[in-house]
C-alpha cells in the first residue's frame, strides 16, 4: 500500500502536474474560494463543529483527488468520485444552512457606532428597561418591532427608517411606537447600547403557509432574520401578545418577562461579545 501511495505521489507531482498544470491551479483556486465562503459562514454563525468537519472532508477528499492516477482508457474514476463527493457536500451544506449563506450574501459590511463600552450593570439595566417596555406596549395592545442587531443588516434596512442614535430606555422605545408618532409602523433597530435607527422597512416572507393571525409585523420578523442574524421581538397590535423570532422561525410565543431577559441576555452576552463588540 505504501508503495503504492508513494508511486502516486510521485506522479502527481511529474506527469500528473506537467500535463494539467492549468487545470490543477484552476481547480485549486476555485476550491479554495469555496472553503474560504463556507468557512466564513461557519465562523459567522458560530458552527465551530462543522468548520472542523468540513476541513477534515475536504482534505481527505482532495487527497484521493490528488493522488489517483489515470487508468490505461486515460479516465480517473475516483477523481470523478472525489468531485462527485465535494460536490454532495456542498449541496448538503447549502440545505443545512441556506439561511446563513443568504445572510452572508445580502448583509452590509459597513460599520457604525453603537456607542462607548459598558458595564455588567449597564447591560443588566438596559434590559430591565427594555423588559419593562415591552410588557407595558403588551398590555396596551400597542404593536412594536424591536431588532436586536449586530451591525449586520443590510444597509437598505437602515435607509429605510431614520437614523435617531438614542440611549435606549423604555421611555423612549415607548415613545417610538406610540400609535400617533411617526414612526410607530417601522422596525425600531438596536445595536449595542443605542437605538440606532427607526421606522425602518423590513423584508416580507411570502409564506402561504403561515397561521393566518401573523399579521405584517411577525411577516417582517420572519423575513429579517432570514437575511440577517438577528433577534426580533414582536408585539401584536391585535392581541399584545409578544413574540421571540430568530433564524426565520418564531421561538417563543406568548413570550413573558422571563423570555424576553433570556432573549436580550443571548444578545448582550453572546452574540456581541462573541465578536467582541462590549
Amino acid at each position: 500500500m505504501w508503495n503504492s501511495l508513494w508511486d502516486n505521489f510521485k506522479y502527481f507531482f511529474t506527469d500528473g502536474i506537467a500535463g494539467n498544470y492549468v487545470a490543477i491551479i484552476i481547480e485549486f483556486i476555485m476550491l479554495a474560494l469555496g472553503f474560504y465562503y463556507l468557512y466564513r459562514v461557519f465562523k459567522a454563525n458560530k458552527a465551530d463543529n462543522f468548520v472542523y468537519i468540513f476541513t477534515i472532508v475536504i482534505l481527505a477528499v482532495g487527497l484521493v483527488y490528488a493522488f489517483t492516477r489515470a487508468d490505461n482508457g486515460g479516465n480517473v474514476t475516483s477523481s470523478f468520485i472525489a468531485l462527485a463527493v465535494i460536490a454532495g457536500i456542498t449541496l448538503l451544506m447549502y440545505t443545512m444552512f441556506g439561511t446563513e449563506i443568504k445572510r452572508m450574501a445580502t448583509v452590509s459590511h459597513s460599520k457604525r457606532r453603537r456607542g462607548e463600552h459598558f458595564s455588567a450593570s449597564g447591560v443588566e439595566l438596559i434590559i430591565e428597561e427594555a423588559v419593562r417596555a415591552v410588557q407595558n406596549m403588551s398590555k396596551k395592545n400597542i404593536g412594536a418591532l424591536i431588532v436586536l442587531a449586530n451591525e449586520n443588516l443590510p444597509e437598505g434596512i437602515i435607509e429605510s427608517g431614520t437614523v435617531i442614535n438614542a440611549d435606549i430606555n423604555a421611555e423612549m422605545i415607548e415613545a417610538v411606537f406610540y400609535p400617533k408618532a411617526p414612526l410607530h409602523d417601522g422596525a425600531m433597530i438596536i445595536e449595542g447600547n443605542r437605538i440606532y435607527a427607526a421606522g425602518c422597512f423590513l423584508p416580507i416572507i411570502q409564506n402561504e403557509n403561515l397561521p393566518q393571525e401573523m399579521g405584517s409585523r411577525h411577516r417582517a420578523a420572519l423575513g429579517v432574520t432570514t437575511v440577517a442574524n438577528v433577534t426580533v421581538i414582536v408585539v401584536s397590535e391585535e392581541t399584545g401578545i409578544i413574540s421571540i423570532v430568530k433564524n426565520g422561525a418564531v421561538r417563543k410565543k406568548y413570550a413573558d418577562a422571563a423570555d424576553l431577559k433570556n432573549a436580550l441576555s443571548d444578545y448582550y452576552w453572546s452574540d456581541l461579545t462573541a465578536e467582541g463588540k462590549l
